[in-house]
Protein backbone atom coordinates (compact mmCIF):
# COMPACT_ATOMS: atom_id res chain seq x y z
CA UNK A 1 0.00 0.00 0.00
CA UNK A 2 1.39 3.33 -0.93
CA UNK A 3 1.73 6.27 1.19
CA UNK A 4 -2.05 7.83 1.91
CA UNK A 5 -2.84 11.58 2.78
CA UNK A 6 -4.39 11.11 5.93
CA UNK A 7 -7.39 13.74 5.10
CA UNK A 8 -8.59 10.99 3.37
CA UNK A 9 -9.52 9.01 6.26
CA UNK A 10 -13.12 9.87 6.69
CA UNK A 11 -15.66 9.03 9.10
CA UNK A 12 -19.38 9.48 7.27
CA UNK A 13 -22.44 8.84 8.79
CA UNK A 14 -25.88 7.24 7.78
CA UNK A 15 -28.13 10.75 7.67
CA UNK A 16 -31.66 9.06 7.49
CA UNK A 17 -31.38 5.70 8.39
CA UNK A 18 -31.79 4.10 4.84
CA UNK A 19 -27.73 4.34 3.68
CA UNK A 20 -27.37 8.08 2.83
CA UNK A 21 -23.97 8.68 4.31
CA UNK A 22 -22.16 11.65 4.61
CA UNK A 23 -18.86 12.78 5.97
CA UNK A 24 -18.59 13.71 9.48
CA UNK A 25 -17.77 17.56 8.78
CA UNK A 26 -14.91 19.27 10.02
CA UNK A 27 -12.70 16.64 10.99
CA UNK A 28 -9.05 17.44 11.29
CA UNK A 29 -7.75 13.90 13.17
CA UNK A 30 -9.78 10.16 12.83
CA UNK A 31 -9.08 7.21 14.19
CA UNK A 32 -10.36 3.16 13.90
CA UNK A 33 -9.36 0.54 15.85
CA UNK A 34 -10.11 -3.35 16.06
CA UNK A 35 -9.79 -4.91 19.08
CA UNK A 36 -10.27 -8.61 20.21
CA UNK A 37 -10.94 -10.17 23.57
CA UNK A 38 -8.81 -13.43 24.66
CA UNK A 39 -9.92 -16.30 26.35
CA UNK A 40 -7.03 -18.21 28.38
CA UNK A 41 -7.23 -21.98 28.75
CA UNK A 42 -3.79 -22.45 29.95
CA UNK A 43 -3.70 -25.14 32.97
CA UNK A 44 -0.91 -27.27 34.31
CA UNK A 45 -0.30 -29.21 31.25
CA UNK A 46 0.57 -26.60 29.30
CA UNK A 47 3.80 -26.76 27.11
CA UNK A 48 6.59 -25.25 28.77
CA UNK A 49 3.92 -23.52 31.03
CA UNK A 50 2.86 -20.98 28.38
CA UNK A 51 -0.02 -19.73 28.02
CA UNK A 52 -2.33 -20.92 25.56
CA UNK A 53 -5.62 -18.87 24.32
CA UNK A 54 -9.00 -20.78 22.73
CA UNK A 55 -8.71 -19.82 18.93
CA UNK A 56 -12.30 -17.88 17.49
CA UNK A 57 -13.43 -17.15 21.59
CA UNK A 58 -13.84 -13.53 23.30
CA UNK A 59 -15.55 -10.38 22.28
CA UNK A 60 -14.46 -8.75 19.01
CA UNK A 61 -15.12 -4.79 19.09
CA UNK A 62 -14.39 -2.02 17.25
CA UNK A 63 -13.78 2.24 17.91
CA UNK A 64 -13.79 4.80 16.35
CA UNK A 65 -12.43 8.62 16.95
CA UNK A 66 -12.26 11.94 15.77
CA UNK A 67 -12.07 15.49 16.80
CA UNK A 68 -11.92 18.75 14.80
CA UNK A 69 -13.53 22.22 13.87
CA UNK A 70 -17.10 22.52 15.02
CA UNK A 71 -19.31 23.55 12.48
CA UNK A 72 -22.57 22.95 13.48
CA UNK A 73 -23.44 21.68 10.12
CA UNK A 74 -25.74 18.95 9.19
CA UNK A 75 -23.98 16.22 10.53
CA UNK A 76 -23.34 18.05 13.85
CA UNK A 77 -26.68 18.47 14.42
CA UNK A 78 -27.41 15.12 13.44
CA UNK A 79 -24.22 13.63 15.93
CA UNK A 80 -26.10 15.56 18.46
CA UNK A 81 -29.23 13.89 18.01
CA UNK A 82 -27.98 10.25 18.23
CA UNK A 83 -26.36 11.36 21.06
CA UNK A 84 -28.86 12.33 23.31
CA UNK A 85 -31.28 10.36 22.07
CA UNK A 86 -29.18 7.05 22.26
CA UNK A 87 -29.52 5.98 18.79
CA UNK A 88 -27.23 3.23 17.04
CA UNK A 89 -27.00 4.13 13.28
CA UNK A 90 -24.26 2.75 10.77
CA UNK A 91 -21.46 4.66 9.99
CA UNK A 92 -18.53 3.96 7.93
CA UNK A 93 -14.69 4.82 8.16
CA UNK A 94 -12.99 4.92 4.57
CA UNK A 95 -9.36 4.02 4.66
CA UNK A 96 -7.68 5.46 1.58
CA UNK A 97 -5.65 2.14 -0.68
CA UNK A 98 -7.47 -0.14 1.39
CA UNK A 99 -10.79 -0.19 1.96
CA UNK A 100 -14.35 0.83 3.82
CA UNK A 101 -15.64 -0.53 7.67
CA UNK A 102 -19.00 -0.30 8.09
CA UNK A 103 -21.36 -1.13 11.22
CA UNK A 104 -23.49 -0.24 13.88
CA UNK A 105 -21.62 2.34 16.21
CA UNK A 106 -23.14 4.18 19.41
CA UNK A 107 -21.52 7.55 19.93
CA UNK A 108 -20.40 7.00 23.31
CA UNK A 109 -18.29 10.66 24.07
CA UNK A 110 -18.77 14.10 22.53
CA UNK A 111 -16.77 16.87 23.84
CA UNK A 112 -16.50 20.79 22.75
CA UNK A 113 -13.99 22.99 23.48
CA UNK A 114 -12.84 26.58 22.20
CA UNK A 115 -10.40 29.42 23.85
CA UNK A 116 -11.15 33.02 23.80
CA UNK A 117 -8.51 33.90 20.43
CA UNK A 118 -9.20 30.57 19.22
CA UNK A 119 -11.81 28.05 17.01
CA UNK A 120 -14.44 26.04 18.61
CA UNK A 121 -13.32 22.36 18.70
CA UNK A 122 -15.07 18.95 19.35
CA UNK A 123 -14.10 15.33 19.81
CA UNK A 124 -16.47 12.47 18.96
CA UNK A 125 -15.76 8.65 20.08
CA UNK A 126 -18.21 5.66 19.32
CA UNK A 127 -18.16 2.46 20.28
CA UNK A 128 -19.25 -0.33 17.85
CA UNK A 129 -22.73 -1.56 18.24
CA UNK A 130 -22.85 -4.74 16.40
CA UNK A 131 -21.63 -6.66 13.23
CA UNK A 132 -18.72 -4.92 11.34
CA UNK A 133 -17.87 -5.63 8.15
CA UNK A 134 -15.00 -4.76 5.47
CA UNK A 135 -15.32 -3.72 1.70
CA UNK A 136 -11.72 -3.91 -0.09
CA UNK A 137 -11.36 -1.27 -2.84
Amino acid sequence: MAVQNGRDLLIKMDMTGDGHFETVAGLRATRLGFNAETVDVTSLESEGRWRELLAGAGVRSASISGSGVFRDGTTDERARQVFFDGEVPRFQVVIPGFGTVEGPFQITALEYAGSYNGEATYEISMASAGAISFVAF
